[in-house]
């Protein structure tokens, strides 16, 4: 499971006219799910993203996390970082899950965060989505269940 991981002033995801999911201080989750993740990824994943300290502290150091600041998680799948493009010009996305599995994972996921935030939002699963974000920084992490970055 991968998740690209933004701290943003604000965020929103909209599917057409209608904004299914926003949020205002926290993180927002661009996050792909693999044919071979698990139950146990998507926990690992919520919890490193939940405790990553990457928001400031009284002294300006990146010293609390999302649980720390009472932050709000906005949560949006995205097969496509599991975007094969070192052969060739088109992508290959034959690592990222099925679709149901997928969504079974990327629902665990937001599970998991709800249990321990007081706002978690989501995009709409499968739908063609805009998303819009202040990105705070900019602060961008990636992270991999797998830990291979």
């Amino acid at each position: 499971m991968r998740a690209v991981i933004q701290r943003v002033s604000r965020a929103a995801v909209r599917v057409g006219e209608e904004t299914v999911g926003e949020i205002g201080r926290g993180i927002l989750v661009l996050l792909g799910v693999s044919v071979e993740d698990t139950e146990d990824d998507a926990l690992y994943l919520a919890d490193k993203t939940l405790n990553l300290r990457i928001f400031e502290d009284e002294d300006g150091k990146m010293n609390l996390s999302l649980v720390d600041i009472d932050g709000e998680l906005l949560v949006v799948s995205q097969f496509t970082l599991y975007g094969d493009a070192r052969k060739g010009r088109r992508p290959s996305f034959i690592k990222a899950a099925a679709p149901e599995r997928a969504n079974e994972l990327y629902l665990h996921f937001a599970k998991k965060a709800a249990g321990s935030l007081r706002k978690v939002e989501t995009g709409q699963f499968r739908a063609m989505m805009d998303v819009e974000l202040v990105n705070d920084g900019p602060v961008t992490i990636l992270l991999d269940s797998s830990k291979g970055f």
